[in-house]
């Protein structure tokens, strides 16, 4: 029992840093090869765990092979425009100038039913509103619709606008105060002490949420006592 559980935690843990380092996507965002070496590594972890006569080695070299392979690869992309667009391949556009690319479409084996789910579900009616769609290597379809179909700007409009967008910074994250958040911003628990009594709290861990943006304006929000 002990056994398998060893060998479950370092397996998992291993898969875990491997996936860390591989960058942080999405399923649905994985590049064709990214998603082939996530399944071979599924698979090489579960042949050790469920056989204790397979030693661990088998199945921590392959993973740790494939995940070198793959950073290699990854600096490779970096490096070279060539290796990458024959790795990762290349955006293809389905749509140019509200014209279907017939040919690029059957290129990339995407059918017409497709294409038109996707507009679907970006809010798009028909093929004439949009000016280019573009199939991204991770295939996402990008769609820019025509100016004259886009909803209007502000600058469009001439209206004067304010900049009133801020990054708010956590402080406090569920009664944990971040301490490293705390000193970025210039502050410290004298501050702190001060914006919690302001607030009614005794406490930092008092406080589900405490939060400071570029104007200086505070966020708080009170922990709910468990029943």
């Amino acid at each position: 029992m002990m056994t398998a559980f060893a060998r479950t935690v370092i397996l998992y843990f291993l898969i875990m840093t491997g996936l860390r380092l591989m960058g942080k996507r999405q399923i649905g965002e994985l590049e064709p090869g990214e998603l082939v070496l996530t399944m071979m590594i599924s698979d090489l972890a579960t042949v050790p765990m469920q056989d204790f006569g397979i030693p661990l080695l088998a199945g921590v070299i392959p993973i740790l092979t494939l995940l070198a392979l793959s950073m290699l690869l990854s600096q490779l992309s970096l490096t070279s425009l060539r290796f990458r667009r024959l790795v990762c391949g290349t955006p293809s556009i389905l749509i140019r100038n509200g014209v279907l690319q017939q040919e690029a479409m059957r290129r990339n084996r995407y059918t017409l039913d497709e294409l038109l789910e996707e507009l679907r579900g970006q809010g798009v009616a028909g093929v004439e509103e949009v000016k280019y769609a573009v199939l991204e290597n991770s295939g996402h379809l990008s769609i820019l619709p025509w100016t004259r179909c886009q909803p209007p700007t502000a600058e469009q409009l001439g209206l004067e606008t304010r900049e009133d967008v801020t990054l708010p910074v956590i402080l406090v994250n569920d009664g944990r105060l971040l301490r490293r958040n705390l000193e970025s911003q210039g502050l410290d628990r004298v501050w702190l002490q001060e914006t919690l009594r302001k607030e009614g709290l005794s406490s930092h861990k008092e406080a589900f949420l405490l939060a400071l943006d570029e104007t200086g304006r505070v966020t708080c929000v009170k922990k709910e006592e468990t029943p």
